[in-house]
């Protein structure tokens, strides 16, 4: 059965995992809907450009930190992630290799029963959705989730199987992340290169502190 929410929301129930798989196979790679599946129910969504904004906007920042930190990391932007025998599959936003990028250095395939999964992923929550992220990264091990929603970033640490909000990523404990969502609309009517520059005395700053 096939719901629709929204122009840019569409809800499938009672999908098996075959036909989870041949409706990717079907929507191929060249699109820009992401989906997210959890035990039966499938919701496919495509984004909005208030939504890409800030995606791009967190997604240059965490790049442009670990690269002043240092940090060796891997970037796989929205790419499906899943697990058969825990009926979960998801496309977020974007999502990143830092503690483990050595073990994936490289790869271009996954298989999740085998390979870890990405450190970081990254949801934008801008609009309503039907199937509840937290649960669905919990099943694939993703060990931390940033959320941004109504001009707020929330830090989710995987504990025991489930998430618990932090004020600290694991990551980059020592930037005050919470500082994220003002940084950005700060510098949003100014452009993407005075952002990046902001964002590189933002990290440097924080380091003095």
């Amino acid at each position: 059965m096939l719901t629709r929410q929204r122009p840019d929301q569409v809800v499938l129930h009672n999908l098996d995992w075959q036909a989870f798989e041949t409706l990717l196979a079907t929507l191929g790679e060249r699109r820009s809907a992401r989906v997210a599946y959890l035990d039966g129910e499938l919701e496919i969504m495509s984004p909005i450009p208030e939504h890409e904004h800030y995606k791009t906007a967190i997604s240059i920042l965490i790049e442009d930190a670990a690269e002043y930190l240092e940090y060796d990391y891997e970037c796989y932007g929205s790419a499906t992630w899943k697990r058969e025998m825990m009926a979960a599959g998801v496309e977020p936003d974007n999502c990143f290799y830092f503690q483990r990028e050595a073990l994936v250095r490289g790869k271009l395939q996954f298989n999740l029963e085998i390979d870890p999964p990405p450190d970081l992923a990254l949801e934008i929550d801008l609009t309503s959705k039907s199937l509840p992220r937290l649960p669905l990264y919990a099943r694939l091990g993703v060990p931390e989730i940033w959320c941004y929603s109504a001009g707020r970033l929330t830090i989710y640490q995987l504990e025991n199987g489930a998430y618990q909000e932090t004020e600290h990523s694991a990551i980059f404990p020592q930037l005050p992340l919470r500082e994220i969502p003002q940084l950005i609309e700060k510098y949003r009517p100014l452009g993407r290169r005075a952002f990046r520059r902001a964002v590189r005395d933002w990290v440097k700053g924080s380091l003095l502190e």
